[in-house]
C-alpha cells in the first residue's frame, strides 16, 4: 500500500512542529513548502537526521516549489504572518488574504484531490477564502481552531480542579476569536459536570465566578501566549491540534472534533464557516454533530457568528 502524503504550506514555527509530529507518528511522507529558499530544506534535513534516534522512517522533503505537493492526501496551511502583542487575529486579514490567495491557487493546481486543514489567522476568514479559491467541496476544506480552544479550556479546568487533563472533556464552538463559545454546561471530568465539582469546592456563587474566569481566559488564551512570547504566536498547540484532525482523516478514525466547518442551516447558521463538532474521516467532514443549545449558549453563538460574518464580509 502506498504511503499517505502530507504537505505543509508554511515553514515557520508551526510548519516545523507539524513536520516533526508527522514524522514521529509516521503518518506518511511529508513535504514542507515555504517561499524562503533554504528554510524548508534545512528544517526537513534536521528532522530527517533524527529518524535513527526517534525510530521513524518516512520521506521528508523541503521545497520552494508547489509542484512538490502533487498528489497530497492532506494539505495543512499555516502560511501567513503570526500575531504580535496588541494585535487581534482580525488585524492580520489584509496581508494574510493575499498570501492565502496564492497558496489556495497552488493547492488547486497541484493537489486537487487533497483535504485541506487551514490554521492561518484570522481563521474563519482564511478557511472561507481558501474554499472559495480552490472551489473544493466544503467537506474537504476545514479549519483548525476548536481542537486548540477546547484543549486550552480543558487545561485550565484540570489545573483548577487538580485533576489529570486526560480526564477532562471540554468543547468550544463558534468563531476563533474573542467571542468563541466555551460550552460550560457540557464540560466534565470523566462524565461528572465541572459546574458541580466547582460548586462542591467553592459553593455556587464562587464556583460560577471561577468558571467565568476560565471562560474569559480561554477566549484570550492565544493573546496570552502572544504577550509572553513577544515575537510571534503559539505554535506547539496549534500544530498538535491540526495533527489530531489530520490523523483522524488519514486513518479514517471518525473522531468527533470541534472544527471550523461550512454550515448549511446547522445551529441556525447558513453559508458561513463556523466552529462546530464534526466527524472527521477519509472524506474530510463526514457529519456535523448537532445538539440543542440553551438560550444563553445560543445568544453567545449568535454573537460569535455575527463576528465571523463581519470579518468574512470585510474581505469582499
Amino acid at each position: 500500500m502506498a504511503r499517505k502524503k502530507i504537505s505543509l504550506i508554511g515553514g515557520g514555527q508551526i510548519g516545523g512542529v507539524l513536520a516533526q509530529l508527522c514524522a514521529l507518528r509516521e503518518l506518511g511522507d511529508v513535504v514542507l513548502f515555504d517561499i524562503v529558499e533554504g528554510l524548508p530544506q534545512g528544517k526537513m534535513l534536521d528532522i530527517a537526521e533524527v529518524g535513527p534516534v526517534d525510530r521513524y522512517d518516512v520521506n521528508l522533503k523541503g521545497t520552494n516549489s508547489y509542484e512538490d505537493i502533487k498528489d497530497s492526501d492532506v494539505v495543512i496551511v499555516t502560511a501567513g504572518l503570526p500575531r504580535k502583542p496588541g494585535m487581534s487575529r482580525d488585524d492580520l486579514i489584509e496581508v494574510n488574504s493575499k498570501i492565502m490567495t496564492t497558496v489556495a491557487e497552488g493547492i488547486k493546481t497541484y493537489a486537487p484531490n487533497s483535504i485541506i486543514i487551514v490554521i492561518s489567522n484570522p481563521l474563519d476568514a482564511m478557511v472561507t477564502l481558501c474554499q472559495k479559491i480552490t472551489g473544493f467541496p466544503y467537506s474537504r476544506v476545514i479549519g483548525q481552531a476548536g481542537v486548540l480552544d477546547s484543549a486550552r479550556f480543558a487545561t485550565f479546568i484540570a489545573w483548577e480542579l487538580g485533576v489529570s487533563v486526560k480526564d477532562v472533556t471540554a468543547m468550544t464552538l463558534g468563531g476563533h476569536g474573542d467571542d468563541m463559545v466555551p460550552l460550560v454546561r457540557y464540560a466534565s471530568v470523566n462524565g461528572i459536570p465541572v459546574v458541580e465539582l466547582l460548586e462542591q469546592k467553592y459553593g455556587a456563587e464562587k464556583g460560577k465566578e471561577v468558571m467565568e474566569a476560565m471562560v474569559k481566559r480561554t477566549r484570550g488564551a492565544g493573546g496570552e501566549v502572544v504577550a509572553l512570547l513577544k515575537t510571534g504566536s503559539a505554535f506547539y498547540s496549534p500544530a498538535s491540534s491540526a495533527i489530531a484532525m489530520a490523523e483522524s482523516i488519514l486513518k479514517d478514525q471518525k473522531r468527533v472534533l470541534p472544527a471550523c466547518c461550512f454550515l448549511q442551516g446547522e445551529f441556525g447558521v447558513d453559508g458561513y464557516y463556523v466552529g462546530v463538532p464534526a466527524v472527521l474521516g477519509e472524506k474530510g467532514v463526514e457529519n456535523i454533530i448537532q445538539f440543542k443549545l440553551d438560550a444563553e449558549e445560543q445568544a453567545m453563538m449568535d454573537k460569535s457568528v455575527a463576528a465571523v460574518k463581519g470579518l468574512v464580509d470585510s474581505m469582499k
